[in-house]
């Protein structure tokens, strides 16, 4: 069982935690629990009646209404609004309840609607993957269960592999490859993962050669494809030699290629780089690097 603080419930269900105060004082839609030491916390139903109430609220419907309904009248609203225009708030919402009750079918909902309303890149990058990164945040605090955070990666993993599997590799003989991997202690697959797509997408031949990848095996990779890129990922996590000794290493081993890496520690100002090497704070930056270089 989760337990969450107001500002638990404030960071993920958008709702400020002095309206939810309001709202318990008014209409006692919430009766949050209290330890012994009378510090009040709230438990997985509070969560998700509060991410109901918070669907009907932006639907039009008065909290004074919502507080009168019974819990199976509360449900059969949500049911009935939620796949009829959904709109960035409910998604955000039902996304969230998806997470909450590990339902495969909200987060389906969600994410064909905005993928066929926004395009699958834009879903990916606007909506997955910082709804991840919130999620990430909540479980070093304790608010959420890991078991929830895997169900909804794997989600997200299953998806990706999908559309991966869908998109054809690029058919000339003369595209140019890309070697994505990710140092040892780096565990970045959901981002090698969209990478992988982005690349195949842009008709640039993606070589995913995993994770735990020792130099030398990057080196051993390189001499067989000869790829115009690579690709990886230093984060928080990569603590096994100072990034920019890492960095000219790799750079020294594939000085033919551009290397293109992202992460936490590439991302600050200052970072000395080898000349054939772009860092990127974020995907998006990535993207639009890749759309630079498919053009």
């Amino acid at each position: 069982m989760a337990i969450y603080s107001i500002g638990d419930l404030e960071r993920l269900s958008g709702i400020k935690a002095h309206t939810i105060r309001m709202w318990e004082q008014r209409y006692g839609l919430l009766n949050p629990k209290r330890t012994d030491t009378k510090i009040r916390f709230y438990e997985d139903e509070d969560l998700q009646y509060l991410l109901n109430v918070a669907l009907l609220n932006k639907r039009g419907f008065r909290i004074s209404r919502i507080a009168k309904m019974s819990g199976e009248e509360l449900s059969a609203e949500v049911e009935r609004i939620s796949p009829i225009k959904l709109g960035p708030d409910t998604g955000l919402n039902l996304l969230t309840l998806a997470f909450v009750e590990m339902d495969e079918y909200k987060f389906n909902e969600v994410f064909s609607h905005c993928a066929s309303k926004n395009g699958l890149e834009e879903t990916l990058l606007g909506v997955i993957y910082p709804f991840l990164e919130k999620l990430s945040l909540m479980w070093l605090t304790g608010a959420v269960k890991p078991v929830q955070e895997n169900f909804f990666t794997q989600l997200v993993r299953n998806k990706l592999i999908a559309e991966i599997e869908n998109t054809p590799l690029p058919s000339s003989a003369h595209a140019p490859k890309c070697l994505l991997f990710l140092p040892k202690g780096e565990k970045q697959e959901l981002s090698i993962l969209l990478v992988q797509l982005l690349l195949r997408r842009r008709g640039i031949l993606p070589i995913n050669i995993g994770e735990d990848m020792e130099l030398m095996d990057v080196e051993d990779a390189c001499k067989v494809h000869q790829p115009a890129y690579l690709f990886t990922i230093l984060s928080e996590s990569f603590t096994d030699v100072p990034v920019e000794q890492y960095l000219t290493d790799l750079s020294d081993l594939a000085e033919n290629a551009t290397i293109i890496v992202s992460g936490y520690q590439v991302a600050s100002e200052g970072l000395s780089l080898p000349e054939n090497t772009r860092a990127f704070a974020d995907l998006n930056g990535l993207r639009h690097y890749l759309d630079s270089i498919a053009a």
